[in-house]
């Protein structure tokens, strides 16, 4: 009977040992399969490393982006103001029927409305402007909306004086005072220079040179005078005038009656195939 009952506890024994030992085992694949859902600190760290390099590549792929932008808005300089105040190609192939649009006396009442209006057509031009208009920050605010709808802002002196009647100082004060002003109001220094009434002095055109500006006068203009003060006139001698041809300068001015029919000018240019200048275009002194 003894034997029996040890047989029976020895039976016993070796079926808890193996019960615990199942456990354990069991215990451990639970274990292990938890461990390799979770990312160990040297993976987040990867992964961490890979994200920000991702990022580094995007951000680089849009710098390369921005920059090929202001790349393709460089300008070539194509052409050039000549002896008689035209726009003539600097080299052959390009084209030769353009006109280039300068409007003088800005900003004073209507040169904003003809900017907007010049905008619209996607037609460039000059703005030369006197400082007399740009007394208010008011008038400095026209300014700097024509040139930031990318118009380029001539220097047409302060106060407009007749130039061979002042003194080399005064001449001198005109010229760089409104350059001045110009760069206050906008951040840069005009790069054409237009003497009043087309007026030049052999000092003018030395401190122009000095200032980096390129001399400028026209090939015609008409708004100022009398019979032309009408939408209906300015239009028709614009069009029609016996000086326009390739390459033709034209003279307007912040009036009323040019603002009126600015638009038909530019449309009518374009109706017997000239091209509007780009400004920017024009070979400027570096």
């Amino acid at each position: 009977m003894r034997l029996v009952v040890v047989f029976i506890s020895l039976l016993l024994l070796l079926f808890l040992a193996a019960c615990n030992t199942a456990e354990q085992n069991g215990e451990l694949e639970e274990g292990s399969t938890k461990k390799e859902e979770q990312p160990t600190e040297s993976h987040q760290e990867e992964n961490k490393d890979l994200t920000s390099e991702e990022t580094e590549v995007e951000n680089e792929s849009e710098t390369n982006e921005e920059d090929s932008t202001i790349e393709e808005e460089i300008v070539t300089e194509k052409y050039r103001v000549s002896e008689n105040w035209s726009i003539v190609p600097i080299e052959e192939g390009t084209n030769e029927k353009v006109v280039l649009l300068t409007i003088d006396d800005a900003p004073d009442k209507y040169a904003l409305e003809m900017a907007n209006t010049l905008k619209e057509l996607e037609a460039g031009a000059i703005f030369f402007v006197n400082g007399h208009f740009l007394d208010t920050p008011e008038e400095q605010e026209v300014l700097k909306q024509i040139h930031d709808m990318g118009f380029l802002i001539g220097n047409h002196t302060y106060s407009h004086p007749y130039l061979p009647n002042s003194s080399e100082a005064e001449q001198q004060e005109e010229i760089i005072k409104l350059n001045d002003l110009i760069e206050q109001v906008i951040g840069e220094r005009p790069a054409f220079f237009r003497a009043p009434n087309g007026a030049n002095t052999e000092y003018t055109k030395q401190i122009a040179s000095e200032e980096k500006m390129v001399l400028m006068n026209w090939s015609y203009g008409y708004d100022w005078e009398e019979e032309y003060r009408s939408k209906e006139k300015i239009i028709d001698i614009m069009l029609n005038s016996p000086y326009l041809g390739n390459g033709s300068n034209l003279l307007m001015h912040d009036r009323e009656w040019t603002a009126a029919g600015l638009q038909d000018i530019v449309t009518g240019l374009r109706e017997q195939g000239y091209e509007i200048l780009d400004p920017h275009e024009i070979e400027t002194i570096k």
